[in-house]
């Protein structure tokens, strides 16, 4: 019965990382790949939906500055009924009622208005704020997902290797309990044996429901429950870190970075801020078009029409000239105003590429860091599962004791859940440096989609 017992474990424990996991989930049906997620959060995450609807609304807006600079059309009517009383009565001009009608059409075209064209170019510069701004936010859409995809694909990991854990220990146990029996052990070895079992079934709990808790973060990111991602294929070789070096990347970033772009819009429109103010010490001129319409019935206050009617007929065309001598001192602290805040912006602008900066430099280090993790644990499984078999057949021998062994197979199972974690955080890493360095796009998303097994 031990024989049947120790063979699959013993199996298990020579396979490669990569296709214990993929025998592990074997049998799962309809999962969804990397790009297939991101796509249903496209269309479902609130940040990235309300990041969307501002852009449209910077669209709009930045439609609205043209506005400063077309000329202004209305149209006008009325009618008005008036009652006429003269004190003294004068026979020629008698006490009576008259209706006044008026119609016209009359437009204004700015000529010179500075703070007109201000206020125009603010909002071309609000287009580039909104496209930063929504660039950012699909960035933090795609960091997102992937992080939230491969934590669960890490739980679930972490859930095998403890009940693969759980087999080799309850062995184990069986084990010091048959040799307990023949005399060829103590109860101590038993007593350690069932410890650790007792140990391996907290962590199977805590992994079980940690990988609930990756799933339902999962599903609530996309809308969508039932999920069941892909795994990495066999063998599947871990992207490194590119040529460029970190500097390489901080250029990059200082060239592309959303929150770089977005604070240099900023900048740019406190400066027109400050242009629109000193607008107010400016004369504006307009072009100014009429055509309006009176018509009198029955007279007028001084024309005495009977009956009849008359219509008077009114074209212009003209400029108007508006200049400012004095608004109470208002301009001036207005210009006050937009200077500092102006600089405020430039501020700003320069602790967005320190800040940019420092965020890629983490990133770089933290990649670099993470491929030499994969590579140290590697090593420590090997290691680790040569200890073991060493420890196993010292136990044969009577040369090791049985908490030697559990050692052993803690100390196996703990490597492999960490280098499987460690791969993932590697891809994750890879996407996080470009989103660093403002340059994430979808397809780089898809590079590391094509690494999973269909």
């Amino acid at each position: 019965m031990s024989m049947l017992l120790s063979r699959p474990s013993s199996l298990f424990r020579q396979l490669p990382l990569s296709l214990v996991l993929s025998l592990a989930f074997a049998g799962s049906s309809q999962a969804q790949s990397l790009v297939d997620l991101y796509n249903l959060a496209k269309g479902y995450d609130a940040s990235f939906q309300s990041a969307k609807s501002q852009y449209d609304a910077n669209l709009a807006k930045a439609d609205q500055g043209k506005a400063q600079l077309l000329p202004q059309i209305g149209f006008s009517a009325g009618a008005t009924r008036s009652n006429f009383d003269l004190t003294p009565y004068n026979p020629a001009l008698s006490n009576r009622a008259y209706t006044t009608q008026t119609a016209g059409v009359n437009a204004t075209q700015p000529l010179y208005r500075p703070a007109n064209l201000a206020v125009y170019q603010q909002s071309q510069k609000g287009l580039d704020a909104a496209q930063a701004s929504l660039s950012q936010a699909e960035q933090d859409l795609i960091v997102r997902v992937s992080q939230a995809y491969f934590d669960v694909l890490a739980s679930q990991d972490s859930l095998t290797f403890v009940q693969a854990q759980k087999t080799a220990v309850a062995e184990q146990l069986a084990s010091a309990k048959r040799n307990f029996e023949v005399g060829t052990a103590t109860i101590t070895d038993t007593r350690e044996a069932q410890a650790r079992y007792d140990l391996v079934i907290a962590q199977e709990i805590a992994a079980d429901n940690d990988l609930r808790v990756k799933k339902v973060a999962l599903e609530l990111l996309v809308g969508k429950n039932g999920l069941t991602p892909l795994r990495l294929k066999l063998n599947t070789t871990l992207p490194g870190v590119e040529a460029n070096g970190v500097d390489g990347w901080i250029v990059q970033s200082e060239q592309a970075h959303p929150s770089i772009l977005l604070a240099k819009a900023n900048l740019d429109i406190a400066k027109l801020e400050s242009e629109k103010a000193m607008a107010g010490h400016k004369p504006t001129v307009d072009l100014t078009l009429g055509y309006n319409v009176q018509k009198n019935l029955n007279g007028t206050s001084t024309t005495n029409l009977g009956s009849n009617s008359n219509q008077v007929t009114v074209s212009s065309a003209g400029l108007s000239l508006n200049l400012p001598l004095f608004a109470g001192l208002a301009t001036q602290n207005r210009l006050r105003e937009t200077v500092a805040l102006e600089e405020k912006a430039r501020i700003d602008f320069e602790g967005a590429q320190r800040q940019v900066a420092q965020a890629t430099r983490t990133a770089f280090l933290g990649l670099q860091s993470g491929l030499g993790q994969v590579k140290a644990y590697e090593a420590a499984e090997s290691s680790s599962q040569v200890a073991l078999d060493a420890n196993k057949l010292g136990y044969q021998v009577g040369v090791r004791i049985n908490i030697d062994v559990l050692n052993s197979q803690s100390q196996l199972y703990q490597t492999k859940r960490d280098l499987a974690k460690a791969r993932y955080d590697v891809l994750v890493g890879q996407l996080k440096l470009r989103q660093a360095a403002g340059v994430l796009k979808a397809e780089d998303m898809a590079n590391i989609n094509s690494l999973l097994a269909p």
